[in-house]
Protein backbone atom coordinates (compact mmCIF):
# COMPACT_ATOMS: atom_id res chain seq x y z
CA UNK A 1 0.00 0.00 0.00
CA UNK A 2 2.54 2.21 1.30
CA UNK A 3 4.69 1.22 -2.10
CA UNK A 4 1.29 1.92 -4.71
CA UNK A 5 1.50 5.78 -2.82
CA UNK A 6 4.91 6.38 -2.96
CA UNK A 7 4.39 5.45 -7.12
CA UNK A 8 1.52 7.76 -7.08
CA UNK A 9 3.16 10.49 -5.46
CA UNK A 10 6.22 10.14 -8.04
CA UNK A 11 3.55 10.20 -10.68
CA UNK A 12 1.96 13.20 -9.31
CA UNK A 13 5.08 15.07 -9.45
CA UNK A 14 6.92 14.32 -12.79
CA UNK A 15 2.80 15.46 -14.12
CA UNK A 16 4.08 18.68 -12.50
CA UNK A 17 6.97 19.16 -13.18
CA UNK A 18 6.12 18.46 -17.06
CA UNK A 19 3.46 20.73 -17.05
CA UNK A 20 5.79 23.42 -15.59
CA UNK A 21 8.24 22.44 -18.35
CA UNK A 22 5.12 23.09 -21.10
CA UNK A 23 4.41 26.30 -19.66
CA UNK A 24 7.91 27.10 -19.26
CA UNK A 25 8.82 26.96 -22.91
CA UNK A 26 5.39 28.39 -24.32
CA UNK A 27 6.18 31.17 -21.86
CA UNK A 28 9.74 31.55 -22.59
CA UNK A 29 8.99 31.39 -26.77
CA UNK A 30 6.75 34.30 -25.99
CA UNK A 31 9.54 36.28 -24.03
CA UNK A 32 11.95 35.74 -26.41
CA UNK A 33 11.16 38.70 -28.19
CA UNK A 34 12.04 40.94 -25.33
CA UNK A 35 15.22 39.41 -24.63
CA UNK A 36 16.97 40.50 -27.56
CA UNK A 37 16.33 43.97 -26.69
CA UNK A 38 17.11 43.56 -23.11
CA UNK A 39 20.70 41.91 -24.17
CA UNK A 40 21.39 44.36 -26.45
CA UNK A 41 20.33 47.78 -23.86
CA UNK A 42 22.06 46.22 -21.02
CA UNK A 43 25.32 45.59 -23.10
CA UNK A 44 24.77 49.13 -23.89
CA UNK A 45 24.26 50.31 -20.58
CA UNK A 46 27.16 49.02 -18.94
CA UNK A 47 29.65 50.18 -21.81
CA UNK A 48 31.81 52.75 -21.03
CA UNK A 49 33.79 52.12 -17.91
CA UNK A 50 36.63 50.73 -17.48
CA UNK A 51 37.52 47.40 -18.74
CA UNK A 52 38.58 46.47 -15.32
CA UNK A 53 35.55 47.37 -13.64
CA UNK A 54 33.11 46.01 -16.40
CA UNK A 55 32.18 42.81 -14.69
CA UNK A 56 32.15 44.16 -11.08
CA UNK A 57 29.18 46.51 -12.89
CA UNK A 58 27.64 43.71 -14.59
CA UNK A 59 26.99 41.73 -11.25
CA UNK A 60 26.24 44.93 -9.39
CA UNK A 61 23.25 45.17 -12.04
CA UNK A 62 22.76 41.88 -12.39
CA UNK A 63 21.67 41.92 -8.08
CA UNK A 64 19.85 45.13 -8.84
CA UNK A 65 17.46 42.52 -11.70
CA UNK A 66 17.51 40.27 -9.19
CA UNK A 67 15.83 41.97 -6.75
CA UNK A 68 13.80 43.28 -9.46
CA UNK A 69 12.10 39.93 -10.14
CA UNK A 70 11.89 39.38 -5.80
CA UNK A 71 9.25 42.39 -6.52
CA UNK A 72 7.62 41.96 -10.22
CA UNK A 73 6.95 38.09 -9.72
CA UNK A 74 4.70 37.90 -6.23
CA UNK A 75 2.83 41.34 -7.92
CA UNK A 76 2.49 39.24 -10.78
CA UNK A 77 0.96 35.98 -8.97
CA UNK A 78 -1.17 38.08 -6.79
CA UNK A 79 -2.77 39.33 -9.50
CA UNK A 80 -3.25 36.46 -10.96
CA UNK A 81 -4.52 34.81 -8.25
CA UNK A 82 -7.12 37.67 -6.73
CA UNK A 83 -7.73 39.92 -9.99
CA UNK A 84 -7.09 37.33 -13.05
CA UNK A 85 -9.23 40.08 -15.23
CA UNK A 86 -6.83 41.91 -14.87
CA UNK A 87 -3.74 40.05 -16.52
CA UNK A 88 -5.05 40.31 -20.15
CA UNK A 89 -5.49 44.77 -20.04
CA UNK A 90 -1.78 44.42 -18.55
CA UNK A 91 -0.72 42.38 -21.35
CA UNK A 92 -2.05 44.78 -24.10
CA UNK A 93 -0.45 47.52 -22.43
CA UNK A 94 2.82 45.57 -22.34
CA UNK A 95 2.27 44.99 -25.83
CA UNK A 96 1.45 48.26 -26.81
CA UNK A 97 4.56 49.55 -24.31
CA UNK A 98 6.98 47.53 -26.53
CA UNK A 99 5.60 48.82 -30.15
CA UNK A 100 6.23 52.10 -28.53
CA UNK A 101 9.82 51.34 -27.48
CA UNK A 102 10.44 49.48 -30.87
CA UNK A 103 8.96 53.21 -32.74
CA UNK A 104 10.99 55.36 -30.56
CA UNK A 105 14.07 53.77 -31.20
CA UNK A 106 13.23 53.86 -34.73
CA UNK A 107 12.50 57.81 -34.59
CA UNK A 108 15.84 58.41 -32.33
CA UNK A 109 17.92 56.55 -34.78
CA UNK A 110 16.64 58.45 -38.09
CA UNK A 111 15.53 61.80 -36.24
CA UNK A 112 17.24 62.63 -33.48
CA UNK A 113 20.08 60.26 -32.71
CA UNK A 114 23.91 60.28 -32.61
CA UNK A 115 25.13 57.21 -31.11
CA UNK A 116 28.43 58.02 -32.60
CA UNK A 117 28.83 60.84 -30.66
CA UNK A 118 27.14 59.50 -27.57
CA UNK A 119 29.99 56.90 -27.56
CA UNK A 120 32.72 59.19 -27.78
CA UNK A 121 31.39 61.20 -25.17
CA UNK A 122 31.22 57.90 -23.01
CA UNK A 123 35.00 57.34 -23.46
CA UNK A 124 35.77 60.58 -23.55
CA UNK A 125 34.34 60.53 -19.81
CA UNK A 126 36.19 57.34 -18.78
CA UNK A 127 39.68 58.66 -20.22
CA UNK A 128 38.84 62.12 -18.43
CA UNK A 129 40.80 62.18 -15.16
CA UNK A 130 38.57 64.94 -13.73
CA UNK A 131 35.84 62.64 -13.97
CA UNK A 132 34.39 61.14 -10.72
CA UNK A 133 34.53 57.30 -12.10
CA UNK A 134 32.69 56.22 -8.61
CA UNK A 135 29.54 58.39 -9.67
CA UNK A 136 29.85 57.54 -13.03
CA UNK A 137 29.99 53.84 -12.39
CA UNK A 138 26.81 54.36 -9.79
CA UNK A 139 24.46 56.73 -12.86
CA UNK A 140 25.46 53.41 -14.95
CA UNK A 141 24.14 50.87 -12.77
CA UNK A 142 21.22 52.76 -11.65
CA UNK A 143 20.25 53.53 -15.13
CA UNK A 144 20.83 49.51 -15.68
CA UNK A 145 18.45 48.65 -13.56
CA UNK A 146 15.83 50.75 -14.58
CA UNK A 147 15.62 49.90 -17.54
CA UNK A 148 15.95 46.15 -16.57
CA UNK A 149 13.08 47.06 -14.13
CA UNK A 150 10.87 47.77 -17.32
CA UNK A 151 11.84 45.23 -19.45
CA UNK A 152 11.58 42.38 -16.79
CA UNK A 153 8.15 43.84 -15.93
CA UNK A 154 6.79 42.95 -19.55
CA UNK A 155 8.70 39.42 -19.31
CA UNK A 156 6.96 38.91 -16.30
CA UNK A 157 3.13 40.43 -17.96
CA UNK A 158 3.97 38.26 -20.76
CA UNK A 159 5.00 34.99 -19.18
CA UNK A 160 1.79 35.27 -17.13
CA UNK A 161 -0.12 35.77 -19.88
CA UNK A 162 0.92 32.80 -21.31
CA UNK A 163 0.62 30.41 -18.45
CA UNK A 164 -2.66 31.90 -17.32
CA UNK A 165 -4.64 28.44 -18.14
CA UNK A 166 -2.09 26.59 -15.98
CA UNK A 167 -3.00 26.08 -12.30
CA UNK A 168 -2.02 28.24 -10.09
CA UNK A 169 1.05 26.22 -8.53
CA UNK A 170 2.56 25.46 -12.23
CA UNK A 171 1.79 29.34 -13.00
CA UNK A 172 4.16 30.10 -9.80
CA UNK A 173 6.71 27.39 -10.86
CA UNK A 174 6.79 28.83 -14.65
CA UNK A 175 7.53 32.60 -13.86
CA UNK A 176 9.97 31.87 -11.21
CA UNK A 177 11.53 29.27 -13.73
CA UNK A 178 11.37 32.28 -16.37
CA UNK A 179 12.67 34.89 -14.04
CA UNK A 180 15.58 32.70 -12.46
CA UNK A 181 17.02 31.44 -16.14
CA UNK A 182 16.30 34.65 -17.88
CA UNK A 183 18.16 36.69 -15.05
CA UNK A 184 21.38 34.24 -15.53
CA UNK A 185 20.92 34.07 -18.79
CA UNK A 186 20.49 37.58 -20.01
CA UNK A 187 23.35 39.06 -17.61
CA UNK A 188 25.87 35.46 -18.61
CA UNK A 189 25.72 36.82 -22.29
CA UNK A 190 26.19 40.60 -20.97
CA UNK A 191 29.34 39.88 -19.25
CA UNK A 192 30.57 37.78 -22.27
CA UNK A 193 29.70 40.47 -24.74
CA UNK A 194 31.59 43.46 -23.10
CA UNK A 195 34.68 40.81 -22.36
CA UNK A 196 34.56 39.63 -25.97
CA UNK A 197 36.78 42.56 -27.37
CA UNK A 198 39.31 41.71 -24.57
CA UNK A 199 39.47 38.17 -25.13
CA UNK A 200 40.04 39.06 -29.06
CA UNK A 201 42.93 41.37 -28.28
CA UNK A 202 44.44 38.89 -25.87
CA UNK A 203 44.48 35.91 -29.03
CA UNK A 204 45.67 38.88 -31.43
CA UNK A 205 48.68 39.43 -29.26
CA UNK A 206 49.73 35.79 -28.99
CA UNK A 207 53.23 35.46 -28.92
CA UNK A 208 53.93 34.13 -32.95
CA UNK A 209 56.19 31.45 -31.41
CA UNK A 210 53.42 29.95 -28.98
CA UNK A 211 51.61 26.67 -30.14
CA UNK A 212 48.90 27.27 -33.09
CA UNK A 213 49.57 31.53 -32.79
CA UNK A 214 48.82 31.73 -36.34
CA UNK A 215 45.06 30.44 -36.06
CA UNK A 216 44.98 32.20 -32.51
CA UNK A 217 46.21 35.73 -33.76
CA UNK A 218 43.45 34.85 -36.69
CA UNK A 219 40.84 34.25 -34.41
CA UNK A 220 41.70 37.42 -32.05
CA UNK A 221 41.40 39.35 -34.89
CA UNK A 222 38.25 37.59 -35.83
CA UNK A 223 36.37 38.37 -32.43
CA UNK A 224 37.62 42.19 -32.45
CA UNK A 225 36.21 42.97 -35.96
CA UNK A 226 32.98 40.84 -34.54
CA UNK A 227 32.29 42.39 -31.67
CA UNK A 228 30.54 45.89 -32.77
CA UNK A 229 28.59 43.96 -35.71
CA UNK A 230 27.39 41.85 -33.07
CA UNK A 231 25.83 44.58 -30.71
CA UNK A 232 24.26 46.50 -33.57
CA UNK A 233 22.54 43.04 -34.52
CA UNK A 234 21.49 42.78 -31.03
CA UNK A 235 19.59 45.64 -31.10
CA UNK A 236 18.45 45.15 -34.70
CA UNK A 237 16.90 42.23 -34.12
CA UNK A 238 15.24 42.95 -30.93
CA UNK A 239 13.92 46.29 -31.98
CA UNK A 240 12.88 43.87 -34.96
CA UNK A 241 11.21 41.66 -31.76
CA UNK A 242 9.54 44.12 -30.36
CA UNK A 243 7.16 44.76 -33.17
CA UNK A 244 6.33 41.02 -33.56
CA UNK A 245 6.36 40.52 -30.20
CA UNK A 246 3.99 43.52 -29.21
CA UNK A 247 2.09 43.61 -32.30
CA UNK A 248 1.27 40.04 -31.90
CA UNK A 249 -0.41 40.32 -28.47
CA UNK A 250 -1.84 43.40 -29.64
CA UNK A 251 -3.63 41.75 -32.74
CA UNK A 252 -4.68 38.67 -30.54
CA UNK A 253 -6.40 40.46 -27.81
CA UNK A 254 -8.69 42.00 -30.70
CA UNK A 255 -11.85 40.10 -31.13
CA UNK A 256 -12.75 37.52 -33.71
CA UNK A 257 -8.48 38.15 -34.60
CA UNK A 258 -8.23 34.04 -34.71
CA UNK A 259 -10.89 34.26 -37.86
CA UNK A 260 -9.64 36.79 -39.53
CA UNK A 261 -6.19 35.78 -39.52
CA UNK A 262 -7.39 32.19 -40.42
CA UNK A 263 -8.97 33.64 -43.47
CA UNK A 264 -5.71 35.50 -44.42
CA UNK A 265 -4.06 32.53 -44.55
CA UNK A 266 -6.09 30.59 -46.75
CA UNK A 267 -5.95 32.97 -49.34
CA UNK A 268 -2.05 33.12 -48.92
CA UNK A 269 -1.58 29.54 -50.24
CA UNK A 270 2.11 28.73 -50.01
CA UNK A 271 3.11 31.61 -47.85
CA UNK A 272 0.43 30.99 -45.24
CA UNK A 273 3.28 30.85 -42.58
CA UNK A 274 4.14 34.64 -42.94
CA UNK A 275 1.00 36.39 -42.33
CA UNK A 276 0.75 36.11 -39.09
CA UNK A 277 4.38 37.44 -38.89
CA UNK A 278 3.46 40.17 -41.39
CA UNK A 279 0.33 40.82 -39.79
CA UNK A 280 2.04 41.32 -36.05
CA UNK A 281 4.87 43.38 -37.40
CA UNK A 282 2.51 45.74 -39.95
CA UNK A 283 0.33 45.77 -36.64
CA UNK A 284 2.98 46.50 -34.30
CA UNK A 285 4.59 49.27 -35.77
CA UNK A 286 1.06 51.11 -37.00
CA UNK A 287 0.33 50.76 -32.34
CA UNK A 288 3.74 52.01 -31.68
CA UNK A 289 3.53 54.80 -34.43
CA UNK A 290 0.05 55.74 -32.84
CA UNK A 291 1.83 55.99 -29.05
CA UNK A 292 4.69 57.45 -29.91
CA UNK A 293 2.30 60.45 -31.65
CA UNK A 294 0.36 60.50 -28.27
CA UNK A 295 3.16 60.55 -26.43
CA UNK A 296 5.11 63.34 -28.41
CA UNK A 297 2.36 65.22 -28.16
CA UNK A 298 1.79 65.18 -24.50
CA UNK A 299 5.37 66.02 -24.22
CA UNK A 300 5.19 68.98 -26.29
CA UNK A 301 2.21 70.07 -24.38
CA UNK A 302 3.79 70.17 -21.25
CA UNK A 303 6.75 71.62 -22.55
CA UNK A 304 4.72 74.90 -23.66
CA UNK A 305 2.82 75.06 -20.33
Amino acid sequence: MAGTSLLALIDDIATLLDDVSVMTKVAAKKTAGVLGDDLALNAEQVSGVKADRELPVVWAVFKGSALNKLILVPAALLISAFIPWLITPLLMLGGAFLCYEGCEKLAHKFFHGNDEGEHAEKLKAVADASVDLVAFEKNKIKGAIRTDFILSAEIIVISLGAVQSATFGVQVAAICTIAVLMTIGVYGLVAGIVKLDDAGLYLAKTDPQASAANARIALGKGILALAPWLMKTLSVVGTLAMFLVGGGILVHGIPGSHDWLHHLQEMAGAVAFAVPLLVNLVGGVIAGAMVLAVVTAIGRLRGAR
